[in-house]
């Protein structure tokens, strides 16, 4: 976990859950943009198993992944102001289910909840865009790959395959592809609603707009994503902002730095 605090203990924290491909601080992928929030609030930039300097894992599960997020959230907090409370939590991609799941589980330990782009494709199973993703995906899932295929194939077939640029291929940023590789397909989970959408605090959905994303890479990944966002956003209550691009927090960090601080500031 990366711990981000400019506040000597004083700012409420916010446990942020990363996505696919990087882990908490990570400038491409990651919350790196988010750190300008540091000087009100203390971040916890959670790595998960397999992840940034987190430890291996054979294969990486939003279950056990949800449980961790339980553990940080529910962990005493000296501060010296002396209180200790909930915090503020987010989560993007597979990220964001994990944040779901995590909230789900224990509401009472959450102040509010924001879901970047949330990869919740079995919430939103029956909007015909994402039952056509799934229907695509069904057996070409990772945790499925051949072993022959490498985590650099894999990171260029999921980059330039569709249009994008593809990272320096570092080794933490191979690291990070490989456990990509082996994780339990996150269209497996199955995200109870009922205890996000009766909860007391405030759901935030960020989303991008994708227009200028490659056609692939809007059609496969954008496309389904934007249907996600507009299910959850009915089915939880929640406030629904879209930023340009197809990255909200990295190419546009100010506007959701923004929306993050009135967000937080609700409660």
């Amino acid at each position: 976990m990366t711990d981000w605090d400019e506040t000597d203990g004083r700012g409420v924290p916010a446990v942020f859950v990363h996505n696919i491909f990087t882990w908490g601080g990570d400038d491409l992928y990651g919350f790196a943009a988010q750190r300008p929030l540091a000087d009100r609030h203390r971040l916890l930039l959670v790595d998960r198993r397999g992840y940034g300097r987190s430890p291996d894992t054979a294969r990486g599960d939003f279950e056990t992944d949800a449980d961790d997020v339980v553990g940080l959230l529910g962990e005493p907090r000296s501060r010296p102001d002396g209180h200790q409370g909930p915090a503020h939590l987010v989560g993007h991609g597979n990220g964001g289910v994990i944040a779901m799941l995590a909230a789900a589980r224990r509401p009472d330990l959450v102040r509010s909840l924001t879901l970047i782009q949330p990869s919740a494709f079995t919430a939103a199973a029956e909007h015909p865009t994402v039952a056509a993703m799934l229907e695509r995906v069904a057996g070409t899932a990772p945790g499925h790959l051949p072993e022959s295929v490498t985590a650099a194939e894999f990171l260029r077939a999921s980059t330039e395959g569709i249009g994008l640029p593809m990272p320096e291929p570092t080794a933490r940023r191979l690291r990070a592809v490989a456990t990509s590789m082996r994780e339990r397909p996150i269209w497996e989970a199955n995200v109870p609603l009922e205890p996000l959408r009766s909860a007391p605090w405030p759901t935030l959905i960020v989303c991008g707009t994708w227009e200028d994303a490659p056609t692939l890479y809007r059609t496969h990944v954008g496309e389904p994503l934007m249907a996600c966002a507009e299910v959850l956003t009915d089915a939880l209550g929640a406030r629904l902002l879209r930023v340009p691009g197809f990255y909200p927090h990295t190419q546009h960090p100010d506007a959701v730095n923004a929306a993050l601080r009135q967000h937080w500031g609700i409660r």
